[in-house]
């Protein structure tokens, strides 16, 4: 099980940047897929992006691609979403999730392949 505390959260104008970090507790981090999920209000909990244990492959979903990038630093059990270019409709609560798997070369983007979660952190963006 890995424990998972997001940060970086905020109210931004549309245009500007945000960048979320999630550090992790617990021995699975490294061997973990880590992804980004958000979640805006009367929606569903949406993939946003997801990089593999080594960091060797990145995943995004569509409508952030160009504008968002995912990272991790396993030596310090972190993982990272910058956020460029926000929008309006990128207004949300960003939750970090680390997979139920170990050492696997695919991103999921589907919520149940991810075991543990954070709490979540809240990213406003004004127009």
């Amino acid at each position: 099980q890995v424990q998972l505390v997001e940060s970086g959260g905020g109210l931004v104008q549309a245009g500007g940047s945000l960048r979320l970090s999630c550090a992790a507790s617990g021995r699975s981090f490294s061997s973990s897929v880590m992804g980004w999920f958000r979640q805006a209000p009367g929606k569903e909990r949406e993939f946003v992006a997801g990089v593999t244990w080594s960091g060797g492959s990145t995943y995004y979903a569509d409508s952030v691609k160009g504008r968002f990038t995912i990272s991790r630093n396993n030596a310090v059990n972190t993982v990272y979403l910058q956020m460029n270019s926000l929008k309006p409709e990128d207004t949300a609560v960003y939750y970090c999730a680390a997979s139920r798997g170990a050492f696997s070369s695919v991103v999921p983007t589907n919520p149940l392949a991810f075991g543990s979660w954070g709490q979540g952190t809240q990213a406003t963006v004004s127009s």
